[in-house]
């Protein structure tokens, strides 16, 4: 809803005014810069209160819808929550309490002429601009003018009774709220708080509260507790009596509760911290509190216990049964997160809301943030193929897409209003930037027809959409917007839901009585609709159920809406006709049901007169209400019908207190209003009578008595009128052509909706006119162009889909996926359908009806599945075809590739995946120096290094909506050798197979090598092997220092490799993994067995061991005799045109191959017994 916005920082102006308002909220000026004066609220400061939302508000007050993407709805509060701006208005509808919210500028005292022109009166000693004072008396230098058309103001200065009351002792204090219970109540509560802008939070608060119309304040911080910082007031929406209070969270968390209207209290702790509050429409004790953790708890005893109901709940998205929709009145509605980020719609009592006891209402996920729960109407968004779609549930029925024009394709939607069993909607279609369509929609709320191309919007600070609509209170079916032409704003107005519109007719003379020349279309009257953030700025507009002719709005003249040159302009009919009545921006306040306006002007300087007028703004009498001038903050009117005292906020100068004046006008009325006081007044439009169906006469208070109307006696008589095609709206795929009539638009076939019919019944077959939902005609063309009940005709199946529920093209292996079949047309009572699922299963159904909530089906296997449907029936068939990809989740991506490589050999890499069959994957490969990725469908590729150094290679697999990716680092030299490794057994005992254990493992080899044989660091690497028994690959590396210099030759190598494998040999080299735990490092192609039997006996087996050994090293010498090469040491060495593969460890070979379960692979255990060759690559 509407929403008052933070005022400007050196600029203070009044705040807005509010008919029946019973709750305000004040800012004073702190160290607010050129800013907002009001901080946003503390989070834990200021926690939101909801009534009932409702799409849209005429509560005398702006009604400007803002809105947000499809949640649709944006709910009236019935306090601020945290994180709003401490400037706003939100009401809750029908409890007669709202909140306002205005700001105390820094000022300062003026001094000489200015200060004494400001005592006199308004900063000036003179009469509104060009007006007439009293007698008809001309001011110097105006032209002739009509002095019965001018608004005449009377400058004789009159007294209204009032009374002024200081808050002493909180002049530091710069927020506060004030609730005035009203409807026959005397009491008024304020909290005073100092909140400071550096900490960001209230370190002070002073609660007070009047038991006379506030007369006078007593102070309540005994009763509350001296110590005890307070943060936000609450009041039952159902039950003024009740008030709530909330303690600052970051001293204590605690509920300070009164059911005497602020008389006495009782302090109630809490174990979570409350971020927002929802009271129950009906029920004046069960509310719904949000915690800071979004967590959801209610409590049936006005929050002196709290049950937790659902965590993860989505903040705001949370609402109390609906009366005539939902049969449990304590039914919750609430969307909650899962733990992967998804969204669902969930129903469940507030006292008995366990897993059990939940329904899930709409099937599936639903779009964050997008669950709206409003009358009788049920919304949440679902996107899907990069579009959103909205589904719609009316009276808690099954959810049903909302249908709007074929090729609207909207971006964003927000439902505006859901009065009177219908939506009305405002939609931004594909080709809009600024603007929005209006649509209006069926009682259902599926079917949307277009009423106004265009409407302009605008983005608040909080980043909320505000739409240019204004729907005018106590008038059914009456709009203002502002629609946008050839780059022009404009204004129009309608008096049935949308179905017509035309621009207002600009007043024939201005204030001074000369006449204005503006013909129309090309000049008219525009006005401002939005609910300004600041209260202080253009955008004022008002008007009241209990006075439904008077409208006030500020705005211009001209060709177009401007922000220049604004004036205040009346409507005493019903948006008619117009007249200026000011030509400076003013707050208007309806008194006695909108018998008497108040007015005062938006300026910088103290004031201390007003303006009332008891003849709907014709002509206006000066009204001082202090004698001293005052900076205004805000102004709150007593709650109830008769609003007939006023209590103006505001302060003498910058550091004073808060000055609190009572302001009394039932001194200013002769008597009660009796019959004979009042005439009869007729509703129209340019002179037609018959608005929406009905002809209405109201009564209105005679302009020359000054008579106290009392309790709204609404309208006198309603008579229906013989409904005509102008009571009719074009129906859903028709659209209005220049004649007037409604023809199908070229994407609509009116036989399609006849598709779910079946041969022997009857549907409802369009005339292309539906009437517009409230219009209360009869006869006349009524049964023209009513829907005409027709025989269901046979009809052969046509326009035959099969989709998935949520419109996506894959599912999950081993889960439900639910299939969808979609006829345009055909007999569906006498139709046969055959479903083939692709995997060797196949079902068949008699009808659609069978299959209106979708087939079910599992697939055990991934892969890709032709799922083909046919129907058919006595007149003919059809058939379609559905590819799905089913695919189970990606876990693990490891890639595979050698540790080390030498240069211009082809390198072979390979992504192993967890589980191995996932369903179709896609690769994106970056590899050594490449900007640009390689994207493969398969799992491995092959690449050469042409240059020495260290490269780094990424894999990414992208599987469904999930994306994994793995990366590695190989080293490229021209020449290398390697070993491979084994351990005594007692490391397998502490091997996790992780990758994170393996590097840290390499380490402490790497640094045992090196201690063990004084080889340089630089020439070793280490890299441990995945799976049991451990084993790791040792590389020996030529090394260059940095200047390039000193670089190894291959004698070089092969000496290290010679003291390496002798070193192993003799058992050399170990590392103590755990005190205790002693862990020894062998070459690979040797036994773990020692090379010494340190038993006293020696055994065969030993002695053999021996024989082997000796052999071995007769084998090394022989070879580095005569080949000068290592046994056990694999050479690896650059070679033009080569032919043979690469030589890389067993256990890379088996991990390249693609898809292998890692149950399958071989490990590097199967081969520590095999014999290790040595192969020569290249000298």
């Amino acid at each position: 809803m509407g929403k008052v916005g933070a005022g400007g920082g050196s600029q203070a102006r009044l705040s807005a005014l509010l008919a029946g308002a019973g709750l305000l909220v004040l800012c004073a000026p702190g160290v607010c810069g050129g800013g907002s004066c009001c901080p946003p609220p503390h989070p834990s400061s200021a926690p939101r209160s909801a009534s009932t939302p409702r799409g849209f508000s005429h509560q005398g007050r702006p009604g400007r819808a803002p809105a947000t993407p499809l949640p649709l709805v944006v709910r009236p509060l019935f306090s601020v929550a945290p994180g709003d701006r401490a400037l706003s208005l939100e009401r809750a509808r029908g409890t007669g309490a709202s909140m306002a919210v205005a700001a105390r500028s820094g000022r300062r005292r003026r001094s000489g002429a200015d200060q004494e022109k400001a005592e006199r009166g308004e900063g000036a000693s003179r009469s509104p601009r060009g007006v007439l004072r009293d007698g008809g008396q001309q001011e110097p230098g105006t032209l002739e003018r009509d002095p019965d058309k001018a608004t005449r103001f009377r400058m004789e200065e009159l007294r209204l009774t009032s009374t002024t009351f200081a808050l002493t002792g909180d002049s530091a204090h710069n927020q506060a709220m004030v609730h005035w219970s009203g409807h026959n109540s005397s009491v008024i509560l304020i909290l005073t708080k100092l909140y400071d802008y550096n900490l960001g939070s209230i370190t002070e608060s002073s609660l007070w509260r009047s038991t006379d119309y506030g007369t006078t304040y007593e102070k309540l911080n005994d009763k509350v507790g001296l110590k005890t910082i307070l943060s936000y007031l609450y009041v039952c929406p159902t039950n003024k009596r009740k008030i709530m209070l909330l303690t600052d969270p970051e001293i204590e968390s605690s509920l300070l509760i009164s059911s005497d209207e602020g008389a006495t209290y009782q302090k109630y702790r809490l174990n979570f911290y409350i971020q927002s509050l929802l009271f129950h429409p009906k029920q004046e004790d069960w509310i719904l509190a949000y915690s800071q953790d979004q967590k959801l708890y209610s409590s049936a005893e006005f929050g002196r216990r709290w049950q937790l109901i659902q965590e993860g709940v989505v903040p705001n998205r949370f609402y109390w049964s609906v009366m005539g929709s939902n049969k449990e009145p304590d039914l919750v509605h609430l969307e909650a997160r899962t733990v992967d980020g998804h969204s669902h719609y969930l129903t469940c009592r507030m006292q008995n809301c366990t897993e059990a006891n939940r329904n899930q209402p709409f099937p599936g996920y639903i779009d964050p943030d997008s669950l709206i729960v409003q009358d009788h109407y049920v919304f949440v968004q679902l996107t899907s193929g990069g579009r959103p779609h909205y589904y719609v549930s009316y009276r808690r029925n099954a959810f049903a897409q909302m249908k709007l024009p074929k090729y609207a394709l909207p971006k964003d939607m927000h439902v505006i209003s859901t009065d009177e069993n219908q939506v009305f909607a405002a939609v931004q279609e594909w080709n809009q930037n600024d603007t929005y369509n209006l649509y209006i929609s069926d009682t259902r709320g599926v079917y949307f027809t277009l009423a106004l191309e265009n409407v302009q919007s605008s983005r608040g600070p909080e980043g909320n959409i505000m739409i240019d609509l204004y729907e005018v209170a106590g008038i059914k079916g009456m709009f203002l917007a502002n629609k946008k032409i050839d780059n022009q704003v404009k204004t129009f107005i309608t008096y049935n839901k949308g179905r017509d519109w035309r621009l207002l007719q600009a007043p024939d003379t201005d204030l001074r009585g000369d006449p204005v020349h503006c013909l129309l279309p090309y000049c008219s009257l525009h006005l401002h609709l939005k609910v300004s953030e600041n209260p202080y700025t253009s955008g004022i507009i008002a008007s009241k159920d209990t006075a439904p002719s008077i409208i006030v709005a500020s705005g211009n003249i001209g060709s177009e809406l401007s922000d220049t040159d604004i004036s205040m302009f009346v409507s005493s009919d019903a948006g008619n006709t117009w007249r200026q009545i000011f030509e400076e921006e003013h707050s208007v306040l309806y008194l006695d049901q909108g018998g008497v306006l108040v007015a005062m002007k938006h300026t910088s300087l103290p004031i201390r007169h007003l303006w009332l007028s008891f003849d709907e703004g014709r002509s206006w009498s000066k009204y001082s209400f202090t004698s001293i001038p005052l900076f205004v903050d805000g102004v709150l009117g007593e709650p109830g019908e008769e609003t007939l005292i006023m209590t103006v906020f505001g302060h003498f100068s910058h550091r004073s207190e808060w000055q609190l004046v009572k302001v009394d006008y039932k001194s200013i009325f002769d008597r009660r209003c009796a019959e004979e006081d009042y005439r009869p007044w007729q509703l129209h439009s340019q002179g037609e009578a018959c608005i929406m169906g009905a002809k209405r006469i109201y009564k209105k208070r005679k302009s020359e008595r000054k008579c106290m109307q009392g309790k709204y006696a609404g309208a006198m008589e309603s008579e229906p009128c013989v409904c005509t095609e102008a009571d009719f709206d074009c129906d859903y795929g028709y659209e209005r052509h220049s004649n007037g009539q409604c023809l199908p638009a070229f994407w609509f076939n009116p036989s399609s909706l006849s598709k779910d019919c079946s041969l022997g019944q009857s549907y409802l077959n369009s005339t292309g006119y539906r009437k517009v939902v409230s219009n209360n005609c009869t006869d006349g063309v009524r049964e023209q162009y009513t829907a005409k009940p027709q025989k269901c005709p046979g009809k052969a199946p046509r326009g035959l889909r099969i989709v998935t529920a949520d419109g996506k093209l894959t599912a999950e292996q081993g889960h439900n996926v639910t299939l969808m079949v979609q006829l345009e047309e055909g007999d569906v009572q006498r139709t046969l359908i055959q479903v083939d699922f692709g995997d060797g299963i196949a079902v068949s159904y008699v009808n659609l009806s069978s299959m209106e909530d979708g087939i079910k089906h599992v697939y055990q296997n991934v892969g890709i599945f032709r799922v083909t449907v046919q129907v058919d029936n006595s007149l003919g068939s059809d058939s379609a075809v559905l590819y799905l990809h089913v695919t189970c989740p990606l876990e693990h991506v490891h890639l595979s590739l050698p540790f080390v490589t030498t240069k211009n050999k082809e390198v072979n890499a390979t992504a192993v995946l967890w589980p191995s069959q996932v369903g179709t994957l896609t690769y994106v490969w970056w590899y050594g120096n490449n900007t640009e990725p390689l994207i493969t469908l398969e799992g491995s590729i092959s690449f050469r290094f042409t240059s020495e150094g260290m490269n780094t290679i990424t894999v990414q697999v992208s599987a469904g909506n999930a994306i994994l990716q793995d990366t590695k680092t190989i080293a490229v030299y021209e020449e290398f050798r390697s070993l491979r490794l084994s351990f005594s057994p007692n490391l397998d005992d502490y091997n996790p197979d992780i990758p994170e254990w393996r590097r840290d493992i390499g380490r402490v080899i790497k640094k045992s090598l090196v201690e063990a044989t004084g080889v340089p660091g630089q020439h070793i690497l280490v890299a441990v092997l995945p799976g049991l028994p451990t084993t790791a690959e040792l590389f020996v590396l030529p090394y260059q220092d940095p200047a390039g210099e000193n670089k190894r030759s291959t004698d070089d190598l092969e000496q290290i490799s010679e003291l390496l494998i002798h070193t192993l040999n003799q058992n050399s080299v170990h590392f103590e993994l755990k005190p205790g735990v002693r862990v020894l490092v062998h070459a690979a192609h040797l036994t773990a067995a020692p090379l010494v039997d340190l038993t006293p006996t020696h055994s065969g087996s030993a002695m053999l061991m021996l024989l082997s050994v000796v052999f071995v090293g007769l084998a090394v010498f022989v070879i580095y005799k005569f080949k000068r090469k290592i046994p056990g040491i694999n050479v690896y060495a650059q070679m033009q045109n080569e032919k043979e593969q690469e030589m890389i460890s067993p256990v890379s070979h088996s991990e390249s191959r693609p898809n292998v379960p890692q149950t399958e692979l071989r490990r590097p255990g199967q081969l520590i017994d095999e014999k290790v060759e040595s192969q020569l690559i290249g000298e």
